[in-house]
């Protein structure tokens, strides 16, 4: 192989995935599907509900399929600015800005916010949207071990104080469940004179007395100066949004450029989190369903003795360790009609490969049962093929 032969290349990283057992495989979802859903991350139910449907159609209606341009020309449209409002509103901070996708509201903020001379401190379990962003902006980029606010004192003390220092943090982390210590993190920010980014994906419409995830309203902007939550879970649309003061979003319009040379959210989509906004409002008892289901999933699975972490979010992993059984598992789950998350490297540390499962407002209480019904079976296979039951 010479060093051009591109399509050589590709077919080695190819065989190398294959032959560790990494391979990822997409399935093709139908609307008329049976297969009971715990793998996906509509906590609150509100994906399929209509009135987000019938508020996508009118809005496709009345301003079109499309933006037709970025932001910053002429595709901010009425829907986008009363949207944006809204969700500055539900979270607190003086003002919010779209991003068509998290990953990209991620990149956008340590794009434009860091520069080589700034030291960036990242739990080692963040989200890889914001490992990337630190990359992108050429940033030293430093990670602390996971929740532990010793590390993070110990790695702040060491660094320069005439540079720089963003701490940052998932809300609720996407494969563990478990919801950062904000006010230890706001405390340690605070001692060294460091600016504080919370990316609430996965709590934003789930946690909060208003659904206004793990930071909202509960802290300031001195506090957590950098809010970045999601459209596409809890809130069951698409897209993402920073909220913070008027100096940190007019920088975020002026230098972020995944905000700037992209095109601005359908319409259609922005239309459609405004019913999900009000459905959020309206309907508090999707929320309290929600974590009545966890707490039965929870109580069921530790009967079980299964391998749970020490999650309170609608995210459940059941810690397997090994790839083999996991994706075993997942297949029987499959043949029970039950979708969930298998979850191996590079996703998780090697060794932490999980059944990634997840509740939503939306699953009846025989869902619940049919899923330990079927992970039961499962882990009696495992002790009748292994001898061993799960620790």
């Amino acid at each position: 192989m010479t060093q051009h032969d591109w399509p050589s290349r590709l077919s080695d990283r190819a065989r190398a995935c294959r032959d560790s057992g990494l391979w990822r495989h997409r399935a093709t979802r139908r609307p008329t599907s049976r297969l009971r859903d715990f793998a996906g991350n509509d906590y609150l139910g509100l994906s399929r509900d209509p009135r987000l449907a019938e508020a996508m159609a009118e809005g496709a209606r009345h301003y079109g399929g499309g933006a037709r341009a970025s932001h910053m020309v002429n595709g901010h449209l009425a829907v986008h600015e009363t949207l944006e409002s809204r969700l500055a509103e539900l979270t607190g901070r003086p003002r919010a800005l779209l991003f068509s996708t998290g990953y990209m509201a991620n990149l956008g903020v340590l794009q434009s916010l860091c520069d080589p001379h700034t030291r960036v401190f990242q739990d080692r379990l963040n989200h890889a949207s914001l490992l990337d962003g630190a990359r992108l902006a050429g940033a030293c980029s430093r990670r602390f071990h996971h929740a532990d606010l010793s590390d993070l004192e110990r790695l702040l003390a060491r660094s320069p104080a005439d540079h720089p220092r963003l701490v940052v943090s998932d809300g609720v982390f996407s494969m563990d469940g478990d919801v950062a210590n904000i006010s230890g993190l706001v405390a340690t920010a605070r001692r060294h004179a460091a600016w504080l980014m919370i990316d609430d994906a996965h709590g934003m419409g789930v946690l909060g007395e208003r659904g206004d995830g793990c930071v909202g309203r509960a802290y300031s902007i001195d506090d957590v100066p950098v809010l970045v939550g999601t459209l596409g879970k809890g809130l069951g649309t698409a897209g993402a949004f920073v909220a913070g003061s008027e100096a940190l979003i007019e920088h975020l319009i002026q230098f972020a450029r995944p905000y700037i040379y992209t095109t601005a959210q359908p319409p259609g989509v922005a239309a459609a989190t405004l019913a999900a906004l009000d459905i959020l409002a309206e309907e508090p008892e999707r929320r309290e369903r929600l974590h009545a289901l966890i707490a039965r999933f929870r109580a069921a699975a530790s009967e079980l003795g299964l391998p749970l972490a020490a999650s309170a979010t609608p995210i459940q992993p059941v810690v397997l360790g090994d790839n083999t059984t996991t994706m075993a598992w997942a297949t029987r789950l499959a043949e029970r009609g039950i979708n969930v998350g298998a979850i191996r490297e590079p996703t998780v540390p090697r060794g932490k490969a999980r059944l990634r499962i997840t509740l939503s407002a939306a699953h009846a209480d025989d869902d619940i049962d049919a899923l330990i019904d079927a992970l039961a079976e499962c882990q009696e296979r495992s002790v009748m093929t292994d001898g061993a039951p799960l620790a």
